[in-house]
């Protein structure tokens, strides 16, 4: 198991093509929701691409996975150095929701609720096609979660692509073929 996450950092499948992932993290709520739609913040935990934080807005995410940690680690063979996606507003309610096209065949959804000093961040992605994108997406969106975790704690992050290898095979043995 990834020695540095706890049971409760893994998402499961909710529904066969349903993923779902909770954090607690310090807050306050705002603080929490300028890093999922500021592009300079996002960029340090997830990947670039500037918002229009309106429904049907398009918008470009761009990875650049290499870059989210000190020592990013050993990039798997065939993942290349920089990845974009077009993607699409679906919801935007400040400070609570954020909903946007993953692609498009499937589309991510990530809540804030305050919780005292502290934020419940719940992201569920739907229309997971298959297994290998349940694999890739979970141990994906639980990588770029710690990154997140460790910029608000104000800690150093793990190896990104290490980090996230391990995940992949810890998922492997947590979704069921």
């Amino acid at each position: 198991m990834n020695t540095h996450s706890k049971a409760e950092d893994f998402g499961t499948l909710i529904e066969p093509t349903t993923l779902k992932i909770e954090r607690m993290l310090p807050g306050p709520i705002e603080r929490v929701w300028s890093y999922l739609i500021d592009n300079d913040l996002r960029s340090q935990w997830f990947a670039s691409g500037e918002m229009k934080l309106e429904p049907d807005a398009p918008f470009e995410l761009v990875w650049r996975n290499d870059e989210l940690s000190t020592k990013p680690g050993k990039r798997p063979e065939g993942v290349p150095e920089v990845r974009r996606m077009q993607a699409r507003i679906i919801v935007c309610e400040p400070p609570h929701k954020l909903a946007f096209s993953w692609g498009e065949k499937s589309d991510v959804s990530i809540t804030l609720q305050a919780r005292g000093n502290r934020v419940l961040l719940t992201l569920i992605h739907n229309r997971v096609a298959d297994r290998s994108m349940a694999l890739g997406v979970s141990a994906g969106w639980h990588s770029h979660l710690d990154l997140l975790v460790a910029i608000l704690n104000g800690t150093e992050p793990q190896p990104f692509w290490d980090n996230f290898s391990s995940l992949k095979h810890e998922y492997e043995q947590r979704i069921p073929n």
